[in-house]
C-alpha cells in the first residue's frame, strides 16, 4: 500500500512537493520520514537511480530523474515494480510541469499544487488490485530496465545508519563483487577439499585395510 510521498531536489534536498497526510499517517510514518531526509543527504552524482530501502515494517524506494528525488513510503510487501511505475508516473508529469523551474526555485514546497496529480495517482496505487486493473496498461510501457526490478538496488536501513553504507553505484559494485568473490573461495575450497580426497583416499584405505588385518591377527 502506498503511504506517503515526497519530492525533492537532489542537488540540494530542498523539498518542492509532498503528498497531504492525515494526522494518523503523520505520527506512523515520523520515523521514516526522517529516514527519507537522511537518503536524500547520502545521495550524491554517483548514486543509483533507483533504490528500495528497507525499514522495518516499510520500505522507502527512490527514482532519480532530471535533478529531482521522488521517494514513496509502502509497506514492505508492497510490490516493487508497482512502486517504481508510481515514481514513474510522477516523475513524466513533474518534468512535464514543472521540469525547467526546478533549478531556479529557492523556497521549500514551491510546487505545492503537484499534490493534486500525485493524490489521484496514489488512489490508483493505493494497493496491489486497483494497481493491476488501473495500472494495467502503463505497466505495459514500462521500459526494459524498469521492469527488471532485480537490477534496481536493495538496501536495508540499518546499512545506512550504522554502517554508512553508500548509495553510489561504485558502492554496490563492490558488494556484489565481494559477495561474488566469497562464493567463488567457498568453490575453491569445496574443489580442492574434493581433490585431497581423491588423492589421498586409497593410502587411507589401504591403511584401514592393514590396521584390520593387524587387528585381526593378533587379537
Amino acid at each position: 500500500m502506498v503511504k506517503s510521498t515526497l519530492v525533492v531536489r537532489a542537488s540540494d534536498a530542498l523539498p518542492l512537493a509532498a503528498s497531504v497526510d492525515d494526522e494518523q499517517t503523520e505520527q506512523a510514518l515520523a520515523e521514516h520520514k526522517q529516514q527519507a531526509k537522511l537518503i536524500f543527504r547520502r545521495i550524491s552524482p554517483n548514486s543509483e537511480p533507483r533504490c528500495s530501502i528497507e525499514s522495518g515494517q516499510h520500505t522507502l524506494h527512490y527514482l532519480i530523474a532530471d535533478n529531482v528525488i521522488y521517494l514513496v513510503i509502502t509497506d514492505k510487501s508492497y510490490p516493487r515494480k508497482l512502486a517504481f511505475s508510481y515514481l514513474d508516473e510522477l516523475s513524466k508529469e513533474f518534468q512535464t510541469s514543472y521540469g525547467p523551474k526546478v533549478d531556479t526555485v529557492r523556497k521549500p514546497y514551491a510546487f505545492v499544487g503537484f499534490d493534486t496529480f500525485m493524490s489521484k495517482t496514489t488512489r490508483l496505487y493505493q494497493d496491489t488490485r486497483t494497481a493491476s486493473a488501473a495500472g494495467a496498461s502503463h505497466l505495459d510501457k514500462l521500459n526494459d530496465e524498469l521492469q527488471d526490478v532485480t537490477r534496481i538496488m536493495t538496501k536495508n536501513m540499518e546499512e545506512l545508519l550504522w554502517r554508512g553504507d553508500s548509495l553510489d553505484r561504485m558502492s554496490h559494485l563492490s558488494t556484489s563483487l565481494r559477495s561474488e568473490s566469497e562464493k567463488y573461495r567457498r568453490a575453491a575450497r569445496n574443489i580442492n577439499f574434493q581433490a585431497m580426497l581423491r588423492q589421498y583416499a586409497p593410502i587411507g584405505g589401504v591403511v584401514l585395510l592393514l590396521i584390520i588385518l593387524l587387528y585381526w591377527r593378533f587379537s
